[in-house]
């Protein structure tokens, strides 16, 4: 890893891109550079978990495609969700027909687990930032009890837990969790 001067006062979209990544990613909100928290245990099996789900659903029909820490850069924010999942007629392609590797453009669902050290309203915030920018369905996923809050354009989140299925993105009808199905997954 290459050591980086830390990312202080105000920088250009263009600036912020410029900089090496970084581990753990950092994010670019209105000017300010924010660093996310270094995922631990509960959180990167619940990402990697939730990914996969997604994936064995979605990819095999190329309905979607779920990326974990991706970059997306779109409407002067450059922020990276702990997955985002794009149908597959938006992903950024190369001219080869692979799969770029910068995604300048809001994904269609975004997916969020809070961090005990994250604070919820930012995350709410950026969830609520990509829907105005078109993204269809926004989860926040907390461990802490055990619930996933819905956000989807025009209406009020949606606070859910147990056995109840979760709205996915319009097209994985196939894909059935449950926020008992997500927090079972931490149970080993």
């Amino acid at each position: 890893m290459v050591a980086v001067p830390p990312l202080t006062g105000q920088l250009t979209l263009e600036e912020f891109l410029a900089y090496p990544e970084t581990q753990p990613a950092c994010e670019y909100v209105e000017g300010n550079v924010r660093q996310k928290p270094m995922p631990q245990g509960e959180h990167s099996a619940l990402q990697i978990r939730l990914g996969t789900a997604i994936n064995e659903v979605a990819v095999p029909g190329k309905l979607a495609h779920g990326f974990t820490e991706l970059r997306c850069t779109f409407s002067g924010r450059s922020i990276v969700p702990d997955i985002a999942v794009f149908a597959w007629s938006r992903i950024p392609k190369t001219e080869r027909g692979r799969i770029a590797n910068r995604f300048d453009c809001h994904p269609d669902w975004v997916i969020e687990i809070l961090s005990p050290e994250q604070s919820a309203n930012q995350v709410i915030e950026k969830i609520l930032y990509c829907l105005n920018a078109g993204t269809q369905l926004g989860w926040l996923i907390d461990p802490q009890d055990e619930s996933v809050v819905v956000f989807q354009p025009d209406s009020l989140p949606q606070v859910r837990s147990g056995v109840e299925p979760l709205p996915v993105l319009e097209g994985l009808d196939n894909l059935s969790v449950s926020a008992k199905h997500i927090f079972d997954w931490l149970v080993i």
